[in-house]
């Protein structure tokens, strides 16, 4: 009896993590520098009163991410040629040309993020890992196929556990931590409101949209279906599967942002160190409060997400760029025969390269970045729900009425919080 049982749930436990992908992908990719940033620059300045936000932002990401699965899987189309049917050329090329710049600068923050921490280790410069990191993203992106890629994504979320065994190092008072995770305290300054509003950017961003409906078409090419009549709908099983996958890969993102909030919280924010510059300088600044452990602990999750991160941010704005323009696309094709797509993704890593060299101070560039996405990403998300109710569009597979209705929430809660911000 005992060994039916163990024998059950090593099998339910081979499904779950089969069917892993474009979920756990993205909601990884989710805590990129720019997300640590944030969250680290949140626990610095407001101590534990934000971690409440990682419990409420897990349902709202999990549904929006789900939704824009949805549309990729039944339509058989990325997000931007999906939404090609609802809305006008113009605003659609103005969308895309706003997300190509975000990525832009937040890739050039995240690769000096990552370089940084890279530096504070060698003591090399800065500016060289800049170029190797940006060139090895390059170069990565265009030569391997998409299983590869996907594959190795997958691995690296795993990076991010480091944030998890970071918060235990420095041993928190749980009981105080317990109170302000299911307490929420309501924000009263216009300092608390950009931080919320900066959470919202980081965790529900225009990027994650367009990569995790894109990847839904390649996980579909990658077994054959190559033609978009192939492609639409999906059967029961696929979109349970999908669920799984992106219930799995948000909780995942919601935990670390947590951890990386409490981790800061309990060290920079307690020392009275509530300004963070770089990077550089919240690692440094927990050697000596949390250890050397929690320092290796913090700049490696920092290097390895980058890694992770980089590739959605360059391949979601040459997807967008892609499906409007009708090019050629696809992390399965070659330079010569998407060399569109690709001018996308080399052209942005090639400027977030020069965004180094500009000086331009990349903790604060991150932070502005996810400010900006909490302010755009509602609109988007306007967007996304007329799409999504559309049962022509959705092959008569449109998304739940609950989901709309937590997407719909989402959007007026990031209307209401970048007006607060800007009103307070």
């Amino acid at each position: 009896m005992g060994n039916k049982r163990a024998e059950k749930t090593v099998s339910l436990l081979r499904r779950s993590i089969s069917v892993l992908g474009p979920g756990l992908i993205t909601g990884a990719a989710d805590d990129d520098p720019s997300g640590i940033a944030t969250y680290s620059i949140a626990g610095a300045q407001l101590g534990t009163s934000l971690l409440w936000t990682a419990f409420i932002t897990w349902p709202l990401m999990g549904c929006v991410q789900f939704m824009c699965a949805r549309i990729g899987m039944v339509t058989g189309r990325g997000l931007a040629a999906a939404l090609r049917q609802k809305l006008p050329a113009w605003l659609l090329v103005a969308g895309a040309v706003a997300l190509l710049a975000a990525n832009t600068i937040n890739v050039g923050a995240d690769l000096a993020g990552m370089a940084d921490a890279a530096a504070m280790w060698t003591g090399i410069h800065s500016h060289f890992f800049v170029l190797i990191f940006g060139v090895a993203i390059a170069w990565a992106t265009i030569r391997f196929r998409y299983y590869q890629i996907a594959a190795a994504l997958k691995w690296l979320a795993a990076v991010l556990f480091a944030y998890v065994i970071t918060a235990f190092v420095v041993g928190p008072d749980w009981r105080a931590v317990v109170r302000d995770t299911f307490i929420p305290s309501w924000p009263r300054d216009h300092d608390t409101w950009q931080n919320l509003v900066a959470i919202l950017g980081t965790t529900i961003s225009p990027y994650l949209f367009f990569w995790q409906a894109s990847q839904e078409v390649e996980e579909k090419k990658a077994v054959g279906s190559s033609k978009l009549e192939q492609r639409r709908g999906a059967t029961p099983r696929e979109v349970i599967n999908r669920k799984l996958d992106v219930g799995t890969g948000t909780f995942f993102s919601n935990l670390v942002m947590y951890f990386i909030i409490l981790t800061t919280a309990l060290t920079l924010h307690t020392h009275g160190l509530k300004e963070i510059t770089t990077s550089r300088e919240a690692a440094e600044a927990l050697k000596p409060l949390a250890g050397v452990l929690a320092t290796t602990l913090y700049t490696l999750g920092l290097i390895g997400v980058g890694f992770l991160a980089i590739p959605t941010l360059t391949g979601s704005a040459a997807y967008a760029f892609a499906e409007i323009f009708k090019w050629r696309q696809g992390l399965d094709e070659s330079l010569s025969s998407a060399r569109y797509f690709y001018r996308i993704v080399i052209g942005s890593t090639f400027v977030g390269i020069l965004i180094d060299f500009a000086n331009i101070n990349p903790v604060r560039a991150l932070f502005w970045t996810a400010v900006i996405n909490g302010v755009l990403a509602p609109f988007l998300l306007v967007a996304i729900l007329v799409a999504a109710s559309d049962r022509k569009l959705m092959q008569a597979q449109p998304s739940s009425w609950l989901s709309r209705i937590v997407v719909g929430l989402t959007t007026l809660a990031m209307f209401g919080a970048a007006a607060a911000m800007f009103i307070l």
